[in-house]
């Protein structure tokens, strides 16, 4: 597989998702799943590194860190999704929490918020129709 770097500004770097996690091993397996991303490894336990499965995309890195996570994230992975319910049932599946009691909804979008299993929130969204029309033209 050829690696495409997500980069960020003409020639300024690459993009890289950092996510805080107290167990490498178990983080792996539930981000490559809910991602489609293969698992790179990192040469130790306290990084592991996820990139996509066709080479396009943005590298997520898993750092072991000794805390646990207290308050609510500042920054957050969104999955947009053209079928909300069937996603949420993948995740769920694959070991996610729902913390929303009821969807949210806003100008066409709707999602929930959910927990990875280190308590980390993302959110499963539907973007209204239209979003999807845009990539097709």
């Amino acid at each position: 597989m050829t690696r495409k770097r997500q980069g960020y500004g003409p020639g300024r770097g690459e993009l890289v998702v950092v996510v805080d996690c107290a167990d490498v091993r178990r983080s792996a397996g539930f981000w490559t799943e809910v991602l489609g991303y293969l698992d790179a490894g990192g040469g130790s336990t306290r990084y592991c590194t996820l990139l996509p499965a066709d080479g396009q995309g943005v590298e997520v890195l898993l750092q072991r860190v000794p805390e646990v996570k207290a308050t609510k994230n500042r920054i957050h992975l969104d999955l947009r999704t053209p079928d909300l319910d069937a996603e949420l049932a993948r995740v769920v599946g694959l070991g996610a929490r729902v913390v929303s009691s009821e969807p949210f909804s806003e100008f066409g979008w709707t999602w929930h918020v959910l927990e990875d299993p280190d308590g980390n929130e993302f959110c499963v969204i539907q973007p209204p129709a239209e979003h999807w029309a845009e990539d097709a033209s």
